[in-house]
């Protein structure tokens, strides 16, 4: 098991950090687009970020353009939009991939703890019979999948991409990880 806390990562300012920085902080891990239709969640994320961030929560977004093309922009580009569309204030850092073989290590270490997504089979079965699936049982089915990672850096929760962080099995999930 790799500890997820050491992976480097960069910010989308370019500063290099690990999630170590977050050390006991519960995280929400997502994987976000700017052109994607499930984009308007950040705004949930936004408000989730705001509502328990003084408990202890951090959500920190990666963008990523794994799937169809629906992250294009530079580090920049999506900063900016983030900050003009949703006035996102949550961190965020530089693009990576997160499935196929150049996926960053970090989210080889999040679907290797947790290789299931909760509530995940409806769009499962969509993405493969349009041929998007995952190549892997394990892969990230789309932008805006999200993981949940206790205090103590264990992975504790992944969550299918159409799911909204205001869904009661995730708010349930983070406010016993906030009381863990």
């Amino acid at each position: 098991m790799t500890d997820i806390q050491s992976i480097p990562v960069s910010r989308i300012d370019g500063s290099a950090a690990t999630l170590g920085d977050y050390q006991g902080k519960v995280l929400l891990i997502v994987n976000t687009a700017s052109k994607c239709g499930l984009t308007p969640q950040y705004e949930g994320l936004e408000g989730l970020y705001r509502d328990k961030h003084d408990q202890g929560l951090e959500v920190l977004g990666f963008p990523a353009n794994n799937f169809k093309d629906q992250e294009p922009g530079t580090d920049q580009d999506i900063a900016a939009f983030c900050t003009l569309t949703y006035d996102v204030t949550f961190p965020m850092f530089s693009k990576i991939s997160v499935r196929g073989a150049d996926t960053h290590p970090l989210y080889r270490a999040l679907t290797a703890e947790k290789p299931d997504s909760v509530g995940a089979e409806a769009l499962r079965q969509r993405l493969t019979e349009s041929g998007q699936g995952p190549e892997q049982p394990s892969d990230v089915l789309w932008n805006f999948e999200k993981f949940l990672v206790s205090r103590d850096g264990k992975v504790i929760g992944r969550y299918s991409p159409n799911m909204a962080v205001t869904d009661p099995v995730i708010s349930a999930d983070i406010d016993k990880a906030l009381a863990g």
